[in-house]
């Protein structure tokens, strides 16, 4: 079974190296990597070209955001599944592609997703926030969860069949989809209960202006997929994310 992987980026000069070596280190044989680059002025299409290995196409130009950049990974995606790993993210060890893989076809999924830890960006061995997913529940997403999406692995065939990102999202365009593949569409989705993926603490959507924005569209995503939007989806959303600064992994308690 192939698999893509798909990293968006823009300026990311200073961590670019590190999320290719991360997938090129995967023990994993049959993966495609794409780099889909917003014309970075930076340096970092000089720093992927020094890169060889596993980068199969690469495209450095400009577009509308970072849900527009993933679709463009998705168009040329060939494997039969796909994941996204950012630019500030690796892969946590060597086997994450291949024990994904290994669940989707066991539990016969549609997707498979797993836990993910914010470091610190100047200290990657200091942990920020442990976010453990936990296994889906039908109506889940209402009570504020939403699985971790760098660790998100899905059939490429879905994307075709029920569509990709909206681009018209900056900040919430993940939780749109996978609100409307898992809750609305109901694939078939499958927890790996450990850390798949090490993602920087930073971002538009951890600032104020980004946090207005990305609950506006996550308002919009309930409605447009159908959905009355619920009431105490915040509170609950809120009192899940605290508990992810006091949470820790196993061994580092």
């Amino acid at each position: 079974m192939n698999v893509s992987i798909v990293t968006v980026c823009f300026n990311s000069a200073d961590t670019i190296e590190h999320t290719i070596r991360s997938v090129q280190g995967q023990d994993y044989e049959h993966i495609e990597h794409i780099i889909i680059d917003g014309g970075s002025t930076d340096g970092t299409q000089s720093r992927v070209a020094g890169c060889n290995g596993q980068i199969r196409k690469f495209i450095s130009e400009p577009d509308r955001g970072i849900y527009d950049a993933m679709n463009k990974g998705l168009h040329l995606a060939e494997g039969e599944i796909v994941g996204f790993l950012n630019a500030d993210d690796v892969y946590v060890g060597p086997k994450v592609v291949s024990e994904v893989v290994a669940a989707i076809e066991a539990h016969h999924v549609d997707a498979v997703y797993g836990d993910l830890i914010y470091v610190d960006p100047a200290d990657s061995s200091r942990i920020v926030r442990y976010w453990q997913a936990g296994p889906y529940r039908p109506g889940a997403f209402r009570n504020g969860w939403v699985p971790p999406h760098p660790t998100f692995f899905c059939r490429t065939a879905l994307y075709r069949e029920v569509g990709g990102y909206d681009p018209t999202c900056r900040i919430a365009g993940d939780f749109e989809l996978m609100l409307r593949f898992v809750e609305k569409h109901k694939i078939r989705v499958h927890y790996l209960s450990k850390c798949l993926v090490h993602m920087r603490a930073r971002g538009r959507g951890n600032t104020l202006r980004g946090i207005i924005r990305g609950n506006r569209e996550i308002i919009q995503a309930f409605r447009r997929n159908g959905m009355a939007f619920p009431p105490g989806y915040f509170c609950a959303k809120f009192f899940r994310k605290a508990r992810q600064f006091v949470q820790r992994p196993e061994g580092e308690r």
